[in-house]
């Protein structure tokens, strides 16, 4: 790479012929993400008036000395700040850890350093370090996620209320308020909770609602239903499923005189709101009304 490329770079000069040079180059990468930060730093806020009024009162009387350097060895010593922020900056930007995160009504899919996948359901979050992937395969998790792990050394799933450990496997992570669920689809995975570990083999689960270590259905699919546009429950608090259904959608949900504690079993579609409202209210036996991005569940007796 010439020297002058990373000005020219800046300064939007490159040649197509030497953009593409630039950009196959080691510290482009770098270079690029530099530039991202920059771009959304913001001056602070200077009030003229004030900056104006602060130099009368101040006394000029004396005429300041001026040294006058010589234009190359100040060019010398600007390049040279420069040089040092875009190392320091170089160095502080590699070492952040990798984050994704999906908002309601989105979703998305990742491939990890080794080709491990994750795809992560609605409103939920992944951080990894990928400058130290090679010496330690972990990923925190703030949501629900399906992993499709890559055969190597262990894998581990952190999140705020216990931690998943696999070597090669197949699996599904739900870490909510109050909710916390690993199916395991293929393989063996390790869930530790409360400092207690499970095993857990292909075609079982580990759930947690409100503290209570609950008793949960064996998956009858190679993955979870919501990969595949569904949101499923097995005997879950109404409570949460409304709470599923708010992200799917990214509406807002409000109840009157409706129990969210009913467990409720059912499936909804993550596509159709319409069909997924009817599928919630007829076998939970209430009734809803939908106005705009707001939803109310209401029993019949609410006027």
């Amino acid at each position: 790479m010439q020297e002058n490329y990373l000005a020219k770079w800046l300064s939007g000069e490159l040649s197509g012929q030497e953009l593409e040079e630039f950009k196959k180059s080691e510290a482009y990468a770098s270079y690029q993400k530099l530039k991202e930060v920059s771009g959304r730093l913001e001056a602070p806020e200077f009030d003229v008036d004030q900056a104006l009024m602060q130099l009368k009162n101040e006394r000029i009387g004396e005429t300041p000395k001026v040294i006058a350097l010589h234009p190359f060895k100040k060019f010398l010593r600007v390049a040279a700040v420069i040089a040092l922020l875009l190392t320091g900056s170089y160095f502080y930007v590699n070492t952040l850890d990798e984050s994704i995160s999906t908002e309601y009504a989105e979703r998305s899919q990742i491939t990890l350093p080794d080709n491990s996948e994750i795809i992560l359901n609605a409103g939920s979050r992944v951080s990894f370090s990928e400058k130290n992937w090679d010496k330690k395969r972990s990923v925190a998790l703030d949501g629900e996620a399906f992993f499709k792990v890559a055969k190597g050394e262990k894998f581990t799933v952190s999140t705020s209320q216990g931690t998943v450990a696999v070597l090669g496997t197949q699996f599904n992570v739900e870490n909510r308020e109050g909710f916390f669920e690993v199916t395991c689809y293929e393989g063996l995975v390790s869930v530790t909770y409360n400092d207690t570990e499970t095993q857990l083999p292909a075609g079982t689960s580990f759930m947690v609602i409100d503290g209570a270590l609950i008793a949960s259905p064996k998956p009858n699919t190679a993955q979870p239903s919501w990969v595949n546009n569904e949101s499923s429950f097995e005997s879950i608090p109404l409570g949460y499923v409304l709470a599923e259904l708010e992200r799917q959608f990214n509406i807002e949900v409000k109840t009157q005189n409706v129990d969210k504690n009913l467990l409720f079993t059912g499936t909804f579609s993550n596509t159709d709101i319409n069909m997924a409202l009817k599928s919630i209210s007829t076998p939970s036996r209430i009734n809803y009304k939908l106005e705009g991005d707001n939803v109310l569940f209401y029993a019949e007796k609410t006027p």
